[in-house]
């Protein structure tokens, strides 16, 4: 049916087929040297790609506002106090001048980057914590404080004196512009609670202990004497002049006047956490008008600095 040529002779010869070695042939490359490529010419910038650069650095900038702006209000929303009544919420900007002697909020507070640290705290508006608006007002003479107040759902009403214990409300400056934010919600607790990190920690409760965390930012040191006597004082200030009977409240009153028959505070020559949380102690049971003269003599003191002034504005 095909025929094929031979490919042997008669002799057996076999003939050589020249067979292609490549399908393509290609010329060698590597056979002539390549001249050197020329630099490549530096091209002028865009104008208009310069122009979008700038635009996107300044919408990451406001994204990066905002982000703070979302996670300092995500602390309150993450909390079980996300019900409070927004309709009654009063702002302050407390512009107070800084020093340069506060604590160290980062190690104390923890580093929380692009996000306010805020102090929250739960308290009933029927026994108000006095002595945590008087170390609000310390506060805000070291740091620049985002001071608010918020009504929780479960209470329906609070005295307006209360709702602006921080002070009128004022223009507020973006929220990564202030160095602590200090919240207090009015709410139905038995005694006041507190939290700064929502997520790592319980909350703190007890109006002395809350007292002396808020007094600690203020950066003083004290030895280890010092510092138990401070907390004993706390302590029968507390369950004592505070809570207990009137024969406790009778025996505090003499210690103190013993003490401060020595020295001009409680401890020692300066003011502590002891003499804001005794000074309230005394205005909230009415004891104030009784006692001895050495303690009326250290209560007219308090009330000569600025702080205790501004509390005794809620009393009346």
């Amino acid at each position: 049916m095909y025929r094929v040529k031979p490919f042997h002779r008669r002799g057996g010869e076999v003939l050589a087929e020249q067979l292609p070695t490549c399908m393509y042939r290609l010329p060698n490359l590597h056979r002539r040297s390549a001249p050197a490529a020329a630099p490549p010419a530096q091209e002028e910038v865009d104008p208009s790609l310069q122009a979008l650069e700038s635009r996107q650095e300044e919408i990451l900038k406001r994204l990066y506002e905002l982000k703070s702006a979302v996670d300092g209000l995500s602390k309150m929303i993450q909390t079980p106090d996300a019900d409070f009544d927004v309709t009654n919420i009063i702002q302050t900007d407390v512009c107070s001048p800084l020093t340069t002697h506060g604590a160290d909020l980062d190690l104390m507070l923890g580093k929380d980057y692009g996000a306010l640290k805020d102090i929250v705290i739960n308290a009933n508006p029927s026994l108000p914590p006095l002595s945590l608006l008087v170390l609000h007002s310390l506060l805000c003479e070291r740091y620049k404080i985002l001071s608010a107040v918020h009504t929780h759902s479960s209470v329906e009403s609070v005295p307006e004196n209360l709702l602006k214990c921080f002070g009128e409300q004022t223009k507020k400056q973006p929220r990564h512009e202030y160095q602590l934010g200090f919240t207090l919600i009015w709410k139905d607790v038995p005694k006041p609670q507190m939290k700064f990190s929502i997520q790592t920690m319980c909350p703190i409760e007890g109006e002395g202990n809350i007292a002396r965390f808020v007094f600690s930012l203020l950066g003083q040191k004290y030895n280890a004497v010092t510092s138990t006597l401070i907390d004993s004082w706390v302590d029968t200030a507390i369950f004592q002049l505070k809570e207990g009977s009137s024969k406790e409240r009778g025996a505090v009153l003499r210690s103190m006047n013993a003490a401060l028959g020595k020295t001009a505070w409680l401890v020692g020559n300066e003011l502590t956490v002891a003499d804001v949380v005794a000074w309230c102690a005394l205005q909230q049971t009415g004891s104030a008008n009784t006692a001895p003269a050495n303690v009326q003599k250290w209560m007219k003191s308090c009330e000569n600095l600025a702080p205790f002034s501004s509390v005794m504005k809620l009393l009346k």
